[in-house]
C-alpha cells in the first residue's frame, strides 16, 4: 500500500503572514535592503567628491530635499530595527560558556548595546556632535 507524500500549498509571497515570528523574521530582512540602498548612497557620494567641488555641491544640494531627508529617516529607523534585531538574536546563535555555566542571554545582547552606544560616541566625538 503506497501512501501519497503531503503537500502544504504554501503561497510564495504571503507565507510570512501566518505567524508572528515569520513577520518579523521578514521585517528584518527587508530592513537590509534600505541598509544597502543607504550603501549604494555612500558610494555615491565618495564618486561625487572624487569627481570635483561642483559635483559635490550638488550631490549636497541634492540630500537637501523634502525625499533624501525621508529616506534617510527610513533609512536611519530600518539600520536600528535591523542592528537591534541582531543584537537580540546573538544571543541564541552564540552563546558564551564560562565553565560549566553559560552567560546569560541578556548580558551578551546588553554587550553589543554598549559596544555600540560606545562607538556611536565616539563617531559622533570625532565628527563635532559632542
Amino acid at each position: 500500500m503506497s501512501r501519497n507524500p503531503l503537500v502544504r500549498e504554501v503561497s510564495p509571497t504571503s507565507w510570512f503572514f501566518r505567524h508572528p515570528r515569520y513577520l518579523r523574521y521578514m521585517s528584518r530582512e527587508i530592513t537590509s535592503i534600505f541598509v544597502g540602498a543607504y550603501c549604494v548612497l555612500l558610494v555615491v557620494a565618495v564618486q561625487r567628491l572624487a569627481a570635483g567641488r561642483e559635483a559635490w555641491e550638488g550631490f549636497l544640494l541634492a540630500l537637501q530635499g523634502p525625499a533624501s531627508i525621508a529616506f534617510h529617516l527610513l533609512a536611519l529607523v530600518a539600520a536600528v530595527y535591523h542592528a537591534a534585531t541582531w543584537f537580540n538574536a546573538t544571543q541564541k546563535a552564540m552563546p558564551l560558556q564560562i565553565g560549566e555555566e553559560f552567560l546569560p542571554g541578556n548580558v551578551i545582547s546588553g554587550a553589543h548595546y554598549v559596544a555600540w552606544a560606545v562607538l556611536s560616541g565616539g563617531v559622533l566625538f570625532l565628527a563635532g556632535v559632542i
